[in-house]
């Protein structure tokens, strides 16, 4: 029984959905990190960066206790586990997995993060008119990088392959929440993908979990807000 330390924000539906899809067995233990869970000592001890999603499979390599923090090794891994979502080693179709996955890692997750926390944090935490240059910057790459998306799947049926792998499970929960950060009607590739990708069980099943403890949309509280993005996460190293 794998333990999975995780919340309900797109890295973590990312293992959601990627448990729900492989049918490997799995316990979620929820850190809320709005209310500074990330921050304690035994979560350290798993997730060094105090971040979620994190791991623990006691039956790992070698039939050895494995930790695993950072989504996208945790990705590749369940998927070597499970033995589907990515090609097997040394083909050069896993690399174009891994490629497409290290374009999430390094691009969507962390463009659309600071997308969002411009419009939709940041104006409670500073004066508006402070940023008009942050907003402008980073509506600007993430309708670019919607535009590498849209080509992209105007070439392949799935991100990497024609293949639905975890390059498509890593990138499909910052996607999908396009309401609040682009028009989707100018990416047609990618609205088809979202549709297609949102029909399986499996995603539906993960994207509902820990649904019942944080409903998607409501406001942080003052404290939430401090432990998400202040110096809170300094004094607590």
């Amino acid at each position: 029984m794998i333990d999975l330390y995780t919340w309900p924000t797109p890295n973590g539906h990312k293992l959601h959905i990627m448990m729900e899809e492989s049918e490997l067995d799995y316990k979620v233990i929820p850190i809320n990190t709005g209310r500074g869970d990330q921050f304690k000592p035994e979560f350290l001890k798993i997730s060094p960066n105090n971040k979620i999603p994190a791991l623990i499979d006691p039956d790992g390599p070698g039939g050895e206790p494995i930790t695993l923090f950072e989504s996208g090794v945790m990705l590749i891994y369940l998927a070597d586990k499970c033995g589907n979502f990515i090609p097997s080693d040394g083909s050069a179709e896993r690399y174009k997995v891994i490629q497409w996955l290290m374009f999430q890692m390094g691009g969507i997750g962390p463009m659309f993060g600071q997308q969002n926390h411009f419009n939709h944090y940041a104006p409670r935490l500073t004066d508006e008119s402070n940023l008009g240059y942050s907003q402008k910057r980073y509506n600007q790459e993430v309708d670019r990088l919607y535009h590498v998306l849209d080509k992209r799947l105007g070439e392949s049926v799935y991100l990497a392959t024609d293949d639905y792998t975890i390059a498509d499970i890593a990138t499909h929960p910052w996607a999908r929440l396009h309401e609040k950060r682009t028009d989707i009607n100018n990416f047609p590739n990618v609205k088809r993908w979202i549709e297609t990708i949102d029909a399986r069980p499996a995603v539906q099943r993960g994207l509902e979990i820990l649904s019942e403890i944080r409903r998607e949309g409501d406001a942080p509280d003052k404290e939430a807000l401090e432990n998400m993005f202040g110096s809170v996460q300094y004094e607590k190293r």
